[in-house]
């Protein structure tokens, strides 16, 4: 089961292709939150993952999961992150070393700080790629059992459905306030 974390999983707004597979491990496998599937790739590397969303949207992190006691040789050593306005124009955000991972990953896309320093800017993108460098002990197929593309925190819930109060329309200001029953 993937973990509760404060940023939205947006991926389900994106169209999601890898490089290759075997029959029956593929895309669909990355999320469909079964820890016991995984995306088998079939061929040579790189091996790639690629996430095209309809609009721009913002990036905040990538939440992975990847099991060395299982998947051993077959587990990403190396992950390079690319993204950019169309496959053609892609750009490197983001190179992250694994060693020996078990379970859920979550890192920034970027690695640009933001204003305050606290933590790093989101990118802004149509198209995500995760691309599988290296594996454990120079293992040539990869297995990656989940995949989350995650946006920034939503900072302003007043118009969310999920509101702290249950209103989808919290408007508490006077000027609100004055109108709120009619006559």
């Amino acid at each position: 089961m993937p973990p509760v974390l404060p940023w939205p999983d947006i991926g389900h707004l994106a169209k999601w292709s890898v490089s290759s597979y075997k029959f029956g491990f593929g895309a669909e496998c990355l999320r469909d939150g079964d820890p016991d599937t995984f995306w088998h790739s079939d061929g040579p590397q790189p091996h790639f993952i690629t996430v095209e969303f309809p609009r721009k949207v913002a990036i905040q992190k990538i939440s992975i999961y990847l099991s060395w006691p299982h998947d051993d040789s077959y587990t990403p050593s190396t992950l390079a992150i690319r993204a950019g306005t169309g496959p053609s124009d892609l750009q490197d955000v983001r190179v992250a070393s694994l060693e020996k991972p078990d379970g859920w990953i979550t890192f920034d896309v970027s690695s640009e700080p933001d204003e305050d320093g606290n933590s790093f800017k989101p990118v802004h993108a149509y198209v995500l790629q995760v691309i599988v460098v290296q594996n454990h002990m120079s293992g040539k197929d990869t297995h990656i059992r989940g995949l989350r593309v995650l946006g920034p925190q939503e900072t302003d819930t007043r118009y969310r459905e999920d509101a702290p109060d249950g209103d989808p329309f919290p408007w508490k200001s006077p000027e609100f306030k004055m109108y709120e029953r009619l006559r």
